[in-house]
């Protein structure tokens, strides 16, 4: 077999390794998950986001379940290293996404801005979060800030135009 081909096949390795063996990456892995609790969006390499996505959706969906649970409980301990946050997975995540069925993360890659560096970096972050959007809404879009005025308007002019009987000033 030719070398190449041999680096394409897999073996049943389908992670990535994150590091040099599998303790460091699933330190790597619950520091980025623990982040991604604490802060709510995270700005990190692209191989990182896309690994930590799987548990931190996988995290929701047990915090789901509430803190009276024993195994939600186990698995938030060990995921999330800084204790203190633990609450916040039960009192405030879970609630957000109790409608959600999946879903609960977005990825975004973000563009290369040093040519020197050639690691792809992106944003992980969980639906909801207080922060803005990193994608901006378009102008012609029923949402953006310019048509919600411009639809107040409206319809202030029409209640006028009501109260008045039709006649303008």
């Amino acid at each position: 077999m030719r070398l190449s081909i041999m680096l394409l096949i897999s073996h049943g390795k389908r992670q990535r390794r994150l590091g040099t063996g599998k303790p460091q990456r699933l330190n790597i892995l619950r520091h980025v998950v623990t982040g991604l609790v604490k802060y709510e969006r995270l700005e990190t390499t692209y191989a990182r986001c896309d690994e930590a996505r799987f548990y931190a959706e996988r995290l929701i969906d047990y915090a789901k379940l509430g803190n009276t649970n024993a195994g939600a409980m186990r698995i938030a301990d060990y995921w999330i290293t800084e204790k203190a946050l633990i609450p916040k997975l039960f009192e405030t995540l879970a609630p957000r996404f109790a409608n959600y069925d999946g879903q609960y993360c977005r990825l975004y890659r973000l563009p290369q801005t040093i040519q020197r560096n050639s690691i792809e970096m992106a944003v992980l972050e969980y639906k909801g979060n207080p922060y803005p959007s990193l994608r901006p809404i378009p102008k012609n879009h029923p949402n953006s800030i310019a048509n919600i005025l411009v639809e107040g308007l409206r319809e202030d002019y029409d209640k006028r135009k009501t109260e008045m009987g039709g006649r303008e000033e």
